[in-house]
């Protein structure tokens, strides 16, 4: 059930990890995915915040989202992040005490069952596995492009492996080959898990990054390639997908605001129908 018809449309702003300087002008991840959320979420104003650097700020975003009489809800900040990212938490919160903005914080993207699409997508797009999926039967063919094993790499610490792990169940049941999370910024997790892939029978493995991008210097991902003899994917970047959990997060709030405080009798539409008509 969705309270929109009572809450109105509060303003979705999309916080963007890191800093990324001129994202909205230069069409970067952030200002795709505003593009993209627009055909989920139309009649509603998106903006962009960016945790770090002078442009586009966080703050800046929510300056004029205080709090006004009649209005349960002026913003929802949604994190563009795929799992718990501590940086970007303690940020967000930071700008929204700074700026006093009556909004609500969501989750990140993930975990989130449709994520293992969007990373086979990726691996598939890289020629790493074959992009249908087979129940069953592995959808890895058996030569030297194929892989036979897959990292997927998550940044943010124990939480966000954890939230990977979820995501490594679900590609490896889209693959049939072995499927672990790793942490990217942690070289004692990525060689205990490529030591787990060895011993598996893994030859040719590839780094899959949980990250939609901003949140991890993108070119240390060919750096830990090599280091652990592993091809790498992109990012997840800005997909349909991701927009859709987004516009999901969004209106998990909405609902949530019209289950604490819900409205009246009064505030409710007038019953229509047959059975409901006036009498004469």
């Amino acid at each position: 059930m969705s309270f929109d018809s009572w809450i109105g449309t509060p303003t979705l702003v999309l916080a963007v990890p890191g800093d990324s300087g001129s994202d909205a002008d230069t069409g970067g991840v952030g200002a795709q995915m505003v593009d993209l959320l627009r055909s989920y979420r139309p009649e509603v104003t998106i903006r962009i915040g960016c945790v770090e650097g002078s442009d586009h700020r966080l703050a800046d975003a929510l300056a004029d989202l205080e709090p006004v009489a009649g209005h349960p809800l002026r913003g929802v900040v949604v994190p563009l992040v795929t799992a718990p990212h501590p940086a970007t938490s303690r940020a967000i919160a930071e700008a929204v005490e700074s700026t006093g903005a009556d909004v609500r914080v969501t989750d990140g993207l993930g975990p989130h069952p449709m994520l293992a699409e969007v990373l086979h997508l990726r691996l598939a797009e890289s020629g790493f596995v074959r992009a249908d999926r087979m129940r069953l039967i592995s959808v890895v063919a058996p030569n030297t492009t194929m892989t036979d094993g897959v990292i997927v790499g998550a940044v943010g610490g124990d939480d966000a492996v954890n939230a990977a792990g979820v995501t490594a169940v679900l590609l490896a049941a889209r693959l049939g080959v072995t499927v672990l999370p790793a942490d990217l910024e942690d070289e004692a997790s990525l060689e205990q898990v490529r030591g787990q892939l060895a011993d598996a029978g893994c030859v040719r493995p590839v780094i899959a990054p949980s990250i939609v991008g901003p949140e991890f210097d993108v070119d240390r991902l060919a750096e830990l390639g090599e280091r652990y003899s592993a091809r790498c994917s992109a990012p997840l970047g800005a997909s349909s997908t991701l927009a859709k959990i987004a516009a999901l997060r969004y209106a998990e709030i909405l609902n949530s605001v019209g289950l604490d405080t819900p409205p009246t009798v009064d505030d409710l539409p007038s019953p229509v129908g047959s059975r409901h008509r006036p009498e004469s």
